[in-house]
Order: C-alpha cells, then structure tokens, then sequence
C-alpha cells in the first residue's frame, strides 16, 4: 500500500511538470508528438490535431515528447524554429507548474489546519532570551536579516546557521508593534536525550522533534512517540517529565526510558550524551491556528517560499560536506519516507494522514522544481543555460554539440541515480 501511495504522489508531481511543459508548447505552437500518464508499454491512446494521447501501464511519471527539441528539423511546429523566449518559457514552465502545485496544496493544507506562527511560549528567567527582553507572546519576525513566518523556520534557521556566541539582531512583534533587540546566545556543554515536547500539565509527553544522531533517535524513537516512564517513575504530562529531568539532571549515566509508540509501549535503555550547544532559553509555538483566507493565500506563498530556500542551502550543504551523501533519498528511500508517514499518522485518523501526506507533496513538489532548474546537463535547467547562450551570443549552439553535452550529463545522471538506490536500500536493511 505505501508502494501504491508513493507512486501515486511521484506521478501526480511528475504528470503537473509535464502538463506545464505540454500546456505552454501548445500556446507556442510547437508540436508535441506525445504526451504520456505513466510509464512503458501503452494500454490505450488516441491521436487529436497531430498529437498522441497516451496511458501507458506503469502508473507514475508522465512524458511530453516535442517535434525538434533534440534534433534540427526544418517545420514550423518543431521546437528548434521558435524564438528563444518561447523556448525558455516552455522548459522553465514544468518547474513552474511544480511550483503551484506546492502552492495549490498550501492552500488547501493551511486553509484546513492553520498556520505554525513563530510564537514565544515561554521565556527562562536570566536566560539569553530574558536578558534581551523577550516575552511570553512576542511573535519573531526576524532573526539577523533572514525573515521568519513560521515556527519551522526556527528550527531550520539555527540548523542551517548554528548557534554561537556572535550576537543576532531579532525582530518581533508585540501588540502590533515592531521591536528589535540584540541577542547573545550562551554557549553551555550539557547532557542531552535529543528531543522537544511541550512542558504543559494537561497533555501527555509526546516528543514533538527527536535528534536522529542523539540518544532517543538512536534507540529507535521518533516524532510523535509518548514518554511514559523513566527509571520505573510513572510519567503522565509533559509537565511530569519536565519535572522528573529538573529534579534528576542528566548526567551520563544510563536511563530507562519507556514509551508509547501507537499502543505498543517499549522500554529502551539509553544514555544521555554531552553536547555543547547554544543556548537562547526560550520556547516558541509548535501547533497551529487559523488565519483569514487571504492569510492563507499569503502564507501559501512563504510556504513555497520556504521549501525553496531549504531546499537551496540543503544543496549547498551536500555541496560543501556538512550534510552527507547517506542523507539523500532516491525512489526507494521515498516509498520508505511516505511508508513513515502514513504509520505515524494513521493513528489520528484520515485527515491527518492525508494532510501530513499533502506536506510531503509540497516540500517535494518545491524540490523537483528547484532541481530541474539546475544548470546541468540533460535537465531542464541546463536546456535553459544554452537558450542564455544563443541569447547572449544572437546564434544557437550546434544541435550536435548540444546533444553530446545532454548525453555526458544523461550517463552522470544514471550513474547518480544507481547510486542513490544502492543507498536507499543500504539506509534501509543496513
């Protein structure tokens, strides 16, 4: 079933890239020899006005074959005969559908559950975050230049530009007022579990963020586990657990920890490790609310917006080291992925899986559309570095010459990719 789902959301994205390309070739008049849902043989197809509308049996991905967009052909409705804007339009058209495909389940997704805003919950006493005068209820708009909208975009800030003892300028609002401050986070060493969960009384400890590379994610649990005892003490709240670590620190020392995964409770011995981290003190908001309709459109927006950017410093962190090529998924690892979501969401119902799979869909929508508009060769955004060629240069490059630097690039391609499956079985049975 996960298999089926997976490939179901891989040719939805695949089918609406496509469709941009197929959509903006017809405006242009160029001659799409066929147009595809799915993959292979074809079970049923029909020609209207020069074109072959195909269903091909495997049920993903999608194809728009173009007159001349390989090879030099002297008819009016080949590719290579029209202008360079109506070319470029045309391959940067699959990256744009993507894009508002992102955008269209943005829009249904926040429209339904609402919006993280980047909310402080709570403020320690002489902390970095007291010093700088922050309170309970000031909403962060800001941080060093890079502006924020959503909680996540917290996370994904420090992730990306660790904490130091450098000082941020933050921007927040309060009471509809703008202030800025001046933060200087503290640097502390200190025994670590790896996880976040809400510290109130009314709700159970469920583990809202789980570090893969600390102890929690390393003995197995994840996002959405509920802690319910430690070293044999009974934990009922979030409040419970805050209260048991105040009063027993963490101190290197191996510890009990029981938890319920779905109704399935376990009990895992881990032992806290000792990290030096920055240190702010504060809490932010981690559920969501709703907001007007024209909010949503807007926050639909810096939804795409904040996929891309992600998506963007990911790839300059692949690129630089800081991230490692174990941590990239290919087909396998994306069945895997989907397989994770739908098990931890099942639980709360259809709603919820289909909005978790929706963001799924969204962030990997964004993705593929950033990744077409790579300039590299084969893809789309390669296509698009010789049209600024032919532009800058008033004359195309030779199709032949064209073509072998597409088919070096198609050969990397496939080499890439049997490398990316090798590691998604490998991260899976390994």
């Amino acid at each position: 079933m996960n298999i089926v789902v997976a490939l179901l959301i891989l040719g939805l994205i695949i089918i609406v890239h496509e469709l941009g390309h197929f959509l903006l070739a017809k405006k242009n008049g160029v001659t799409v020899t066929e147009f595809s849902v799915g993959m292979g043989p074809r079970i049923a197809s029909f020609v209207k006005n020069g074109t072959r509308y195909s269903l091909k049996l495997l049920p993903f991905g999608g194809s728009c074959m173009m007159l001349g967009e390989d090879e030099s052909i002297e008819d009016e409705g080949a590719f290579n005969k029209k202008g360079v804007f109506a070319r470029f339009s045309i391959l940067f058209a699959g990256a744009f559908f993507n894009f508002l495909l992102a955008i269209f389940l943005s829009i249904i997704v926040l429209g339904a559950d609402g919006v993280d805003l980047p909310y402080i919950t709570a403020v320690e006493e002489g902390s970095p975050a007291d010093l700088a005068k922050l309170e309970v209820g000031d909403r962060i708009t800001e941080i060093d230049g890079s502006k924020i909208h959503f909680s996540r975009e917290l996370m994904y800030h420090f992730y990306f530009n660790p904490l130091s003892e450098k000082p941020m300028e933050i921007k927040y609002l309060r009471d509809g007022e703008e202030y800025v401050t001046t933060l200087t986070p503290q640097m502390i060493s200190r025994y670590l579990l790896g996880c976040s969960y809400s510290p109130s009384k009314n709700e159970p400890a469920k583990l809202l963020e789980v570090g893969v590379d600390y102890p929690l994610g390393q003995a197995g649990i994840v996002v959405g586990d509920i802690i319910v005892g430690i070293n044999g003490t009974k934990i009922s709240s979030g409040k419970e657990l805050a209260d048991y670590l105040d009063q027993n620190p963490l101190d290197g020392s191996p510890i009990s920890i029981t938890y319920l995964h779905g109704d399935v409770e376990s009990t895992v011995s881990v032992t806290p490790q000792i990290y030096t981290n920055g240190y702010i003190g504060w809490n932010y908001n981690t559920g969501v609310q709703k907001v007007s309709a024209l909010n949503v459109i807007k926050y639909s927006f810096y939804e795409l917006k904040f996929n891309i950017v992600n998506t963007v410093k990911s790839l300059g962190f692949l690129i630089s080291g800081k991230v490692g090529m174990d941590e990239i998924a290919g087909p396998v690892g994306i069945v895997n992925i989907v397989g994770e979501v739908v098990t931890e969401t099942k639980e709360y119902g259809i709603k919820t899986t289909l909005a978790s799979l929706a963001r799924f869909c969204i962030l990997f929508s964004a993705n593929l559309g950033v990744m077409n508009l790579l300039p590299i060769p084969a893809l789309d955004g390669g296509r698009l570095v010789f049209l600024l060629v032919e532009a800058i240069r008033r004359k195309p490059i030779p199709k032949e010459k064209e073509a072998i630097v597409h088919l070096i690039g198609m050969a990397a391609l496939m080499i890439f990719m049997v490398f990316v499956l090798f590691n998604d079985i490998k991260n899976i049975f390994g």
